[in-house]
C-alpha cells in the first residue's frame, strides 16, 4: 500500500499512526523474579513495603512493576479485617444500693521466672468492691470463664449486669448464650475506654502492686496460693477508702449481714 493511502487509512479509521507500527516487547520479569526469591529466603515474613525498601528500589526496579510481579507470585497475602463491634452505649459508673447486683470482670498477664506467661481471670462486685474470683492459668478461654461464674453463681446467685470490656472472650458467642440463659445482661464498656470498667481496673492495680510485682513466682501453685491470702486479707482486713475505710467484707456485713456470702 502507497504511503499517502496507508495516511488516508489511519484518518478514516480514526488511528494513530504510531498503532500501526506498535511491536510489544517482551516482558522479562526473571531478574526481579530472583531478587525477590533471595530476600525472601532470608526474610520470609516481610511484607512488600520492606521487601521493596531494602531489595527492589536499591536495585534499580520500579514500583509499579515490583508490585505487578509481586501479585503475579501471589505474595500478597490478604490482610485480616478487623472485627466490627457493636456500638457500646456510654454509661457513667453508677452507685449500688445493694451487693450482687453488678459484677465486674477483667483479666491480667504476667510471667513466672521460668518466662512462662500466664493469666489471671478476676471478677468483683462493684457494691462493696469486694473480690469475689481470681482464676489463674496459662490459658483461660471462654468455657473456662463460663464454668467460673457458673461456680460463682452457684454460691451467691445470679446477678443482674456483668460489665466486662470487648475481649475476645467477653464477647464470644457462649458466653452470650450463657447470659441469655440465666438472664444476665452483659454491659460492654466501650472499646478503648478501661476508665468505664474504672471498678475492676483500680482492683487490678492493687493485685498486682501487692502480689504479682511483689514476688517472683516459679510455679502457678506459688501464684494461686500467695494470691488467695492476699485476696483474703483484701476482703476482710485492707481498708478501703471508697467503703469509709472500712474492708468490703466488713462493710458488706454492716449494711445488711446476707450480703457477701463468698468467704
Amino acid at each position: 500500500m502507497m504511503p499517502w493511502r496507508r495516511r488516508r487509512a489511519d484518518r478514516v479509521l480514526g488511528l494513530s499512526r504510531s498503532t500501526r507500527h506498535y511491536r510489544p516487547r517482551p516482558r522479562d520479569d526473571g531478574p526481579i523474579i530472583e531478587a525477590i526469591r533471595k530476600h525472601l529466603e532470608v526474610d520470609p515474613r516481610h511484607g512488600f513495603s520492606l521487601l521493596s525498601g531494602q531489595t527492589l528500589k536499591p536495585g534499580g526496579f520500579g514500583k509499579t512493576r515490583s508490585w505487578r510481579v509481586y501479585c503475579a507470585l501471589r505474595l500478597n497475602l490478604p490482610r485480616r479485617g478487623k472485627r466490627r463491634l457493636p456500638e457500646r452505649v456510654r454509661e457513667p459508673l453508677e452507685v449500688l444500693l445493694c451487693a450482687n447486683h453488678t459484677g465486674s470482670a477483667d483479666f491480667m498477664a504476667d510471667a513466672l521466672w521460668s518466662g512462662r506467661r500466664f493469666r489471671t481471670f478476676n471478677v468483683n462486685d462493684d457494691y462493696n468492691r469486694e473480690s469475689l474470683r481470681i482464676e489463674i492459668d496459662t490459658s483461660l478461654p471462654s468455657q473456662r470463664v463460663i464454668r467460673a461464674l457458673d461456680e460463682l453463681v452457684e454460691v451467691r446467685g445470679t446477678p443482674q449486669r456483668l460489665r466486662l470490656d470487648n475481649g475476645p472472650e467477653f464477647i464470644s458467642a457462649a458466653l452470650k448464650q450463657w447470659a441469655k440463659d440465666r438472664g444476665i445482661e452483659l454491659a460492654h464498656v466501650q472499646p478503648g475506654k478501661p476508665t468505664r470498667n474504672a471498678y475492676i481496673e483500680r482492683f487490678n492495680k492493687t493485685y498486682r502492686t501487692g502480689v504479682l510485682d511483689c514476688y517472683v513466682f516459679t510455679r502457678l501453685n506459688q501464684v494461686r496460693r500467695m494470691t488467695e491470702d492476699w485476696r483474703r486479707r483484701y476482703n476482710h482486713e485492707r481498708p478501703h477508702r471508697a467503703l469509709g475505710g472500712f474492708p468490703p467484707v466488713p462493710y458488706a456485713m454492716a449494711q445488711s449481714p446476707q450480703t457477701s456470702t463468698s468467704e
